[in-house]
């Protein structure tokens, strides 16, 4: 059975509408996508850390309520567990505040097993962190000589801008050990100032990486690769919130390369359109049941569906 590996941030999320806190979920951009993988029924484990406090206790029990293996989760004894303030405007996007400790990040961890064709998601400032580097690089290298795929979700927030520099080789190293990519319109604007699919891909990923996709909130979202040149449309949702919409948009998309078999040689391959349309498929999904609730991963019954769907896929491939 292949598996999901998850390396980034945990935090806790405590949600505003109006100036008055609407909830409180455990979050962080890789944690997002894995709680929703686990509730799909996708075999997958978590690499982070967190404090030595009521919040990571909470985070870690979250973790193993939803079938993720929170085994390679750290506890720290002298830290805290990061918090976010996260404000909803009109449009119930968000706007955070985020409360962490960065220079004094740590990240020590047992590498767990890895088997050709698994998934490792690795993502935001936590995939680029100066201070974590070496084993966040010693990990994915691992885990790319192991046969595993390499998803890697760009999500680098405006308040990291003014590092952008300093953060840029780690970056380009990242975008090399990927095999495929995400970002948002946002995420090319802090980093490159540009905010046209076909000129970052062009001009600042398809030399490291062949397999880019576009998302734009609302608008379509852009697929470019060395075979496939797409757009697909959103389908209009009504929206609670979209904090986690684009982590649930990662989670659907590892979940869909699940169902539908794609392995580390269909990836370098070249994966058809019919497969591309079959993986964004599910994708947004994930992304527009997430957007329906305050929390940050898709519903347990939606999981439950999505569970029975995958066992069914896989028992077929048996046959």
């Amino acid at each position: 059975m292949r598996k999901v590996i998850g390396i980034g941030e945990t935090i806790f999320d405590i949600i505003f509408k109006n100036n008055q806190p609407i909830g409180a979920v455990p979050g962080g951009s890789a944690f997002n996508g894995m709680i929703s993988l686990g509730r799909s029924g996708v075999e997958c484990s978590f690499i982070s850390e967190t404090g030595n406090d009521r919040v990571g206790e909470s985070i870690i029990r979250f973790a193993r309520e939803n079938g993720v293996n929170a085994d390679n989760i750290n506890v720290f004894p002298e830290s805290k567990s990061p918090i976010s303030l996260a404000f909803l405007d009109e449009k119930n996007d968000a706007d955070y505040l985020f409360y962490k400790d960065h220079p004094h990040d740590q990240l020590d961890f047992v590498y767990p097993d890895v088997q050709p064709d698994d998934i490792v998601m690795f993502s935001s400032f936590y995939a680029v962190n100066p201070v974590i580097r070496p084993q966040v690089y010693g990990f994915l290298n691992y885990a790319r000589q192991h046969g595993a795929i390499l998803y890697y979700d760009v999500n680098l927030r405006p308040s990291h801008r003014h590092e952008v520099m300093k953060l840029t080789p780690n970056f380009l190293e990242n975008l090399e050990l990927a095999d495929i990519v995400r970002g948002s319109k946002e995420d090319f604007e802090v980093l490159f100032k540009k905010d046209d699919p076909d000129k970052v891909y062009n001009a600042e990923i398809s030399f490291y990486c062949k397999n880019f996709i576009y998302t734009q909130g609302a608008g379509p979202v852009a697929l470019r690769t060395n075979q496939v040149k797409k757009e697909y449309p959103i389908a209009a949702t009504e929206t609670v919130s979209t904090i986690g919409a684009g982590d649930n948009f990662n989670a659907g998309l590892v979940y869909g390369m699940m169902k539908y078999d794609i392995t580390r040689e269909t990836v370098e391959q070249g994966l058809t359109e019919e497969q591309w349309d079959l993986i964004i498929q599910c994708a947004q999904e994930f992304s527009a049941n997430c957007c329906q609730s305050i929390n940050n991963a898709v519903s347990v019954e939606f999981g439950a569906q999505k569970k029975k769907e995958l066992q069914e896929a896989l028992e077929q491939k048996e046959q």
